[in-house]
């Protein structure tokens, strides 16, 4: 399936969620409004999630003079892919990290923490480079970037059902239909939660390790990211991002650590990755 699809069936099923929500919190006007701001959402998730990621973490772009190795790394491995260089951006963070975004390899950055700037060498820099230049070369920057934005919405969702319970807003109808609503209602504001967790389960574990044999193999060098991979899987327990849960997914490591976060967490065990990276080394050489 491509990643156009993928990306019409989530914000489809954005919509839908939206709808009926509406429906229990305001019946028919409710309903109308919810779609009204589903729309609005899907618009802004397509063409501006991207730069909604990188405000969020205060992400500043930095051209060829400002950062000569970081810029030309990126070039050389988006040359390597078949890519356009895509933009490159630095965040201000000890935390080391990096992601990917935008909707396509025509329109995309990379940004890259201060923290993994002084943590990795040059030859482990790279590796996470061609990581995430895979993600974008394999078209799934964008299925991540709108996930991120669906599920922060998911989160709103969720929220304004617990103010609509709290007073009230069931809906109009007769005594069955308002007892419908209000069940229905309480299992939107436990659910909404999780069913973001899923959207962002199902999207990142298989790509992470898509992205990591992709990646290694543009610069024939998987080592360099299984040592990355290490240094990061330290450096992110010991300084660990002030990330927003919905834009989890996107990081080359999990930004967060500790209670739900940690035991659901949104990338594959760095172990298993480091493993296959191994193998694939073996099998290089």
């Amino acid at each position: 399936m491509s990643s156009s699809i993928k990306t019409a069936l989530l914000l489809a099923a954005l919509t839908l969620i939206f709808v009926y929500a509406g429906k229990l919190i305001g019946g028919t006007a409710g309903m109308t409004f919810a779609f009204l701001i589903a729309l609005v959402i899907n618009f802004v998730s397509y063409w501006f999630s991207d730069r909604i990621v990188l405000s969020m973490y205060r992400a500043r772009e930095v051209t060829p003079e400002e950062a000569p190795t970081l810029y030309g790394m990126v070039r050389k491995v988006a040359t390597q892919a078949g890519i356009p260089t895509p933009r490159v951006y630095i965040v201000p963070t000890p935390s080391p990290n990096a992601f990917a975004t935008g909707r396509g390899p025509e329109n995309s950055a990379v940004a890259v923490t201060e923290g993994i700037l002084r943590l990795l060498e040059p030859h482990e820099l790279e590796g996470v480079i061609a990581h995430e230049i895979a993600h974008i070369k394999n078209r799934d920057i964008l299925i991540g970037t709108v996930a991120a934005t669906i599920a922060g919405a998911i989160g709103y969702l969720a929220n304004m059902a617990q103010w609509a319970f709290i007073f009230g807003g069931f809906g109009r109808g007769d005594d069955d239909e308002g007892a419908g609503n209000l069940i229905g209602m309480l299992i939107m504001v436990i659910l909404a939660p999780i069913i973001a967790l899923i959207i962002q389960l199902a999207i990142s574990r298989a790509r992470e390790y898509k992205a990591d044999e992709t990646g290694a193999r543009l610069i024939r060098n998987p080592l360099a990211l299984a040592s990355a991979l290490k240094k990061l899987s330290y450096g992110a327990e010991k300084l660990p991002l002030d990330a927003n849960p919905g834009t989890a997914h996107m990081f080359i490591m999990n930004p967060l650590r500790g209670g739900i976060a940690g035991l659901f967490s949104t990338h594959p065990p760095v172990e298993e990755r480091i493993a296959r990276l191994e193998r694939l080394a073996r099998e290089m050489v």
